[in-house]
């Protein structure tokens, strides 16, 4: 069978495919069908922070499908359990629920909001602009990048945005009528911009008027990524909800809704479930991952690795001026924007054997595995300086 071939027929050509066949990955490397390694700099979007054929991961996985691969939740299941105690502990909140994905965590955030809402006559909710929150009609709703809200409305009512760190428009748009205020701390989609420590202080402030909840997504940020187990942990702030996925599973399909204590009242038997949700391998593997990403030393490597790659990129940026523009994110989710569209940045790395990906039309986004090392980093930007040179 021609894959490519079927694949053009018979799918949604919803995506933009790399010209490339994958056999395996290993490590922090993808090898093609005809043999070629490539480093990988995009990780699954987010999502192989262990890299590809971690072996505890493997093992736990294998350990899992022994036993059986899906029962439903209405039994207790010993890998969902452990894997909401090692979640539990490392993000700091009290009760979850468990998904199959960041897309239906956010609709469980949604969900649990309106319903919180009802009691306290709010039901209004705040978000970003150039946010992403998933692409199910709550989430997309929320989400303030038109290019994917286009030809979809209506969506919810009663849904506000404001733009990223725009504190007068945070005061005009929030008030008693406010349910939650929702956030990436660093957009993905948006071109790796971060939330600023003032505009999180103001949130706070206003949350202390106004008694609405705050929902953080850190459906690509968490599970390590930006050096800390969440996101938040840098702005010394605790939403009261969290929703968490991508690097969740290791690879696997999972989300979690994280929440405090106060509002475990909110859903009650039969007023939110899922068929899927919590799968046990998929939990299995998350145990896995949790445990380990959460440890301080695996932490601190992620703050060391990212320094020295941004450090490396700053570099380049005064080298090169005139094609890139600013060097930002937080930990290894980081953004290179450039004063040039970035599409035909992709193809050069790819024909040179690095993946990175480009969003917002000039950001080239870097999402590696928090596995990388100095041959990895020395690769990626010996090839961005070649790419460069030769411009």
């Amino acid at each position: 069978m021609n894959y490519k071939e079927f694949e053009t027929k018979h799918f949604f050509q919803t995506y933009k495919r790399m010209p490339v066949e994958i056999s395996h990955g290993d490590g922090c490397y993808l090898v093609t069908k005809d043999g070629r390694r490539i480093l990988d700099f995009f990780s699954g979007l987010a999502v192989n922070v262990l890299g590809y054929g971690d072996r505890d991961v493997l093992r736990a996985i294998i350990y899992q499908t022994k036993n059986y691969l899906h029962l439903s939740n209405f039994y207790l299941q010993d890998a969902q359990v452990e894997l909401a105690g090692v979640l539990l502990q490392a993000s700091g909140y009290d009760r979850i629920f468990l998904s199959n994905s960041g897309t239906e965590a956010m609709e469980g955030a949604i969900k649990l909001v309106r319903r919180w809402g009802k009691d306290h006559s709010k039901q209004s909710l705040v978000a970003l602009e150039g946010s992403f929150h998933g692409r199910t009609m709550g989430a997309l709703s929320l989400t303030g990048r038109k290019k994917y809200r286009e030809k979809y409305e209506p969506f919810l009512p009663d849904i506000k945005h404001v733009g990223l760190n725009d504190i007068s428009g945070l005061e005009h748009a929030i008030d008693e009528k406010t349910a939650a205020f929702f956030f990436e701390p660093v957009q993905g989609e948006g071109g790796v911009r971060p939330v600023s420590q003032e505009f999180i202080e103001k949130v706070k402030l206003l949350q202390e008027t106004f008694g609405f909840l705050t929902v953080a997504d850190e459906i690509q940020t968490g599970v390590g990524r930006t050096g800390k187990f969440l996101a938040c942990e840098h702005f010394s702030f605790k939403p009261d909800i969290t929703v968490v996925a991508k690097a969740l599973g290791g690879g696997l399909p999972v989300g979690a809704l994280l929440v405090k204590e106060y509002l475990n009242y909110v859903f009650t038997p039969g007023s939110h479930g899922t068929t899927f949700g919590g799968n046990p391998v998929a939990c299995a593997a998350g145990k896995v991952v949790v445990t380990k990403v959460s440890r301080e030393n695996f932490l601190k490597n992620v703050e060391n690795r990212a320094k020295q790659l941004r450090e490396k990129l700053i570099a380049l940026q005064e080298k090169h001026p005139a094609i890139i523009k600013e060097v930002r994110g937080m930990g290894l989710m980081i953004g290179v924007d450039l004063h040039v569209p970035g599409a035909p940045f992709v193809e050069k790395f790819l024909e040179k054997g690095v993946f990175i990906n480009c969003t917002d039309e000039t950001v080239l986004r870097l999402l590696p595995p928090l596995v990388i090392g100095d041959k990895e980093i020395e690769m990626l930007i010996g090839v961005f300086e070649e790419i460069l040179k030769k411009m």
